[in-house]
Order: C-alpha cells, then structure tokens, then sequence
C-alpha cells in the first residue's frame, strides 16, 4: 500500500467489484489488484464502515455497498440537470453581462454543476465541484426554503452547522427560521458579502425532480444593477430549464 495511495486503492476496489456480476473474496480482490492482503482486508473494512462496499459472511465474499448506489444514482440526477441547464443559463449570462451558476443541495452544502462568468468579470469562489455553506449562498437559501420545516430541522439539528465565511449571515436556528421564510414569501434569495466580501447574489428556485437547484447571478456590491430585471430573467430561466426536464 506504500507505493498505491489509500483513496486510489479504495477506487480500484470499486470499480473491480462494480464490474463483476457477483461479489468476490478478500484473496481474489487483493491478487487482482496486485494489493497485500493484509492491507486489502483493511481497505474493505474501512470501506465497509461507510457502506461503499458489503460483507456477506457466509460466502465469505464482498460486493458493491449501498453507498456506492448512492453516488451513481447522485450522478444519474444531477448529469442530465447539468446538461440541459447549460444554454438557458449560458443565454442568461450573455443578456445580463453578469456571472451565473446552477447549484444544488448537497448535505448542509450546495454543489456546484455549472459556472458560467461574464466576460471581463471577476473569478469568483463558487466554481464547477466547489460546494459552499447553504445558508449563506443565494442558491442554497433558495432550495432550502422549498423543504418542509422537518427537512430543515433534519439538516441542521443544531446551529453547530451555521458557520460563517466573513462574519455575516445567521448564526442561530431563528435567524435561519427567518431568512427562508423571507425567502419563500419573496420566491427568490439573496445574500451580499455573506459568501464573499463585496459580492452580492440573486437566486431562483429550480423545481427539478428528484433534486431541486438553483440558478443564481452574482456581481460586485459596488456595481449598479436592477435587481427586479435580474429577477424576471432568473425566473425565466428557472421556468425554461423547468420545462427543458419535464
């Protein structure tokens, strides 16, 4: 294992075992792979810990856990959501000069799928595999106050996950409370210099199934721009990427 780094061990397991119509043994995993034994039995139990691979005692054999379901079924959602979101929201850049991205919810994060900037804009933070705090992004408020309050209180069982990026933003469960509820009466969110200092986002709600997004345009504090016109155009979008997945 010295010379075969754990994470990159850990994918070969992965994709031997998904490539495969039946579980295998420890041995076989190990020979296959060119891995020590000792160090493969310990590779499948850390990965067995987090589920990604299953243990079947009996035929004394492992196979693909349900973990690892989890990440292809996340793929298969999200892939499709990226490739048909990628115009509208290419055209939205291009009608409103200013740096746009979709996002979805992640955990307690949002994940970013695409990353479209202005030409002569600033780079920003959020960028394609970059996640963020939902609570303090536009995008993530906006999908967030789509959940039910259980599905909130699920996510964010305490205010141990209300971190803050530049000391903005809400730092209890009632200051969260507040903000999605003035997100799902207003049917849009925003945040300035909660994320990055000086910059300031507008997001709408895509009601994509099973994974719900967010389209979103940041710009610089400073800059004057109409936020109403902004709004009518991510409305759009969000309604054209919408009617793009049904």
């Amino acid at each position: 294992m010295r010379s075969v780094p754990a994470a990159t061990a850990a994918l070969r397991v992965l994709r031997f075992l998904s490539a495969r119509a039946t579980p295998a043994p420890a041995a076989r995993i190990a020979a296959d792979l060119g891995l020590p034994r000792s160090s493969a039995y310990h590779l499948l139990r850390a990965m067995a810990a987090e589920g990604f691979v299953v243990h079947y005692p009996e035929e004394r054999t492992w196979g693909i856990g349900v973990a690892a379901w989890e990440v292809g079924q996340g793929f298969s959602r999200q892939e499709p959501l990226a490739r048909l979101a990628r115009v509208p929201l290419a055209r939205l850049v291009d009608a409103a000069g200013l740096s746009g991205h979709l996002a979805v919810l992640h955990g307690t994060d949002v994940l970013y799928l695409i990353e479209e900037r202005a030409r002569g804009s600033d780079r920003l933070v959020s960028d394609v595999g970059v996640r963020l705090p939902a609570h303090l992004t536009a995008s993530g408020r906006a999908i967030l106050a789509g959940l039910t309050p259980a599905q909130v209180r699920a996510l964010y069982p305490s205010a141990a996950g209300l971190v803050q990026r530049t000391g903005r933003g809400p730092t209890t469960l009632r200051e969260l409370g507040t903000v999605l509820a003035v997100t799902q009466r207003l049917g849009h969110a925003v945040e300035d210099s909660e994320v990055t200092e000086g910059f300031a986002s507008l997001a709408v709600r895509v009601a994509a199934e099973p994974t719900p997004a967010a389209v979103a345009l940041t710009w610089r504090s400073v800059l004057d721009v109409d936020p109403g016109a902004l709004l009518a155009r991510l409305a759009a979008t969000a309604a054209e990427i919408e009617a793009r997945l049904r």
